[in-house]
């Protein structure tokens, strides 16, 4: 079945450009962050499950999916400052984050350097321990504008390639566009590699010495077969969090939204009602 559109319908400025954001359901707040080079629809399976639960905040991160993509910083540096003025902006308290990838990183950030407070997280395949950076993105971080100019053909065959060693199971055509449309033109391709040659293991060494300091109970989930980031990181970061539960899952990639999102539901629903108990308890 081809895929349903993913649009996000409302606009904050943020340093002078505009980031895409939506927001569904009702109840208590939750906030999902995606990863990279993906954007905020790698929730759309995921996002209206949760949102029987709750008021969920989606947003694509500067230089990403359907906001801006200016030539700027773009790096993790900038996006926690983002997350942290979203969360003002919506006036949020103690919201439950799901947070992917680069997502993770930016939910961490945003913790631990900007002091939002989080009633649970739940981090997925995260961007947290350092060593980082694949083959690929050294070279991009080396040869921006050599990666930035490549034929357009060349590129797409590229990004293809990057984005189908995200997942264990092949995603369908109409799958894999939603991910490379933000990529194609002009535009898109030299954001592409913008974002990648922005990429620096600073951004998490100011933050991965502080993982016990964690305000909140987190969960992460982390696939099996994920190719970019070795589970042997996950479990490290879970150690590092005063062993917060871990749960390696089978057949998924980097990308568990596409593999098994049912994972995440499952997941982050079950923490959610723990925490719920108490209260529907007093």
């Amino acid at each position: 079945m081809p895929h349903q559109p993913w649009n996000l319908s409302e606009r904050f400025s943020f340093n002078g450009h505009s980031i895409a954001w939506e927001a569904i359901g009702e109840g208590p707040p939750a906030v999902l962050l995606h990863g990279t080079p993906f954007s905020s629809v790698e929730w759309r399976r995921i996002a209206p499950l949760l949102a029987r639960e709750r008021r969920v905040f989606c947003f694509d991160m500067l230089g990403y999916g359907q906001s801006d993509k200016p030539d700027a910083d773009v790096s993790r540096g900038v996006q926690n400052k983002l997350f942290a003025a979203l969360y003002e902006h919506w006036g949020l308290e103690r919201p439950d984050v799901v947070a992917h990838d680069f997502g993770g990183s930016n939910a961490l950030r945003a913790h631990l350097l900007n002091g939002l407070d989080y009633r649970s997280l739940v981090l997925i395949d995260p961007v947290a321990i350092t060593p980082q950076g694949s083959a690929l993105v050294r070279a991009a971080k080396q040869h921006e504008q050599a990666f930035a100019n490549l034929p357009a053909y060349i590129h797409e065959a590229m990004l293809r390639a990057y984005i189908g060693n995200a997942v264990a199971n092949t995603l369908r055509e109409d799958e894999m566009r939603l991910y490379l449309e933000p990529w194609l033109g002009q535009i898109g391709q030299r954001a592409f590699w913008r974002q990648i040659a922005q990429m620096d293991d600073k951004y998490s060494e100011e933050v991965e010495w502080r993982f016990g300091e964690m305000r909140c109970p987190v969960s992460i989930l982390w696939g099996e077969d994920d190719n970019w980031i070795p589970i042997a990181d996950g479990r490290e970061l879970a150690r590092r969090m005063s062993n917060a539960p871990f749960t390696p899952v089978p057949n998924a990639g980097h990308l568990m939204q596409e593999d098994a999102p049912e994972a995440i539901v499952a997941t982050t629903l079950r923490l959610w009602q723990a925490l719920d108990q108490p209260a529907s308890m007093n």
